[in-house]
């Protein structure tokens, strides 16, 4: 029996879902995803300036600076711009929340770390394939696909590949610069530690992810309805 008039529901289901999977990525300390990548790195390097740094703050300045590129791309500015924004700043503090409740947890073996990777990324798939279900507005990464996609007439497919390559380019960029300790690095470990958040979790991640996302939605359609529940809301954010 299928939870009825859930469309909302899989909105909440995919911050609450993508954040927890993003912070066990991270506690297993084998390289996080491209997507989630620069602001783990970014943090690492700015973290000891002030205390009221975050993650998650960190992930919504990021997503910020996207939206003032992605206008500068397209050469427009829609009002729903902001609610992906808003969306960022929720999911950005969904994160800081599970890294906090993860904070006391150890995977103290290498077989654990790899285990808690692939249920890390098998629960951010689940929450992806939630956002792909709703109408309800997406994070900024998402936004910026669909829109330089429909603004240049390039298949979305093409244009998220380009996208997830660019930030991962960008993330090893900034893990090589931001520190200085690459020459130190013991690469030996890098098969059960990373470099910065950037290691072979980071691969694996972006290997198994479009699969993971299609079995997840597979998985999602048999469960969910994905009827519409508030109809005048549907309505305001697709004028």
């Amino acid at each position: 029996m299928k939870v009825n008039k859930s469309n909302e529901l899989l909105w909440l289901l995919g911050i609450i879902f993508v954040a927890l999977g993003v912070s066990i990525c991270s506690k297993a300390d084998l390289g996080v995803s491209m997507i989630a990548a620069p602001a783990f790195v970014i943090f690492d390097a700015v973290k000891s300036i002030s205390p009221l740094l975050s993650v998650g703050v960190v992930e919504y300045a990021i997503q910020g600076l996207l939206l003032i590129i992605l206008c500068i791309i397209i050469r427009r500015f829609n009002w729903r711009f902001l609610l992906a924004f808003a969306v960022a700043v929720l999911y950005g503090y969904t994160l800081n929340l599970f890294i906090w409740l993860l904070g006391g947890i150890e995977f103290n073996t290498v077989a654990m770390r790899y285990v808690m990777l692939l249920v890390g990324d098998i629960i951010t798939s689940f929450g992806v394939a939630c956002f792909f279900r709703t109408y309800m507005p997406l994070q900024v990464f998402e936004l910026f696909v669909a829109e330089v996609a429909d603004r240049f007439n390039i298949r979305i497919a093409k244009v998220k590949s380009a996208f997830d390559i660019s930030l991962l380019i960008i993330s090893v960029t900034l893990a090589f610069t931001l520190f200085g300790d690459a020459k130190t690095f013991d690469w030996s470990t890098i098969g059960y530690s990373s470099y910065h958040s950037i290691g072979i979790g980071t691969l694996i991640t972006t290997a198994i992810n479009s699969p993971l996302i299609n079995l997840m939605g597979k998985l999602i359609d048999k469960t969910f309805d994905h009827s519409v529940r508030f109809t005048k809301l549907e309505k305001i954010l697709k004028r």
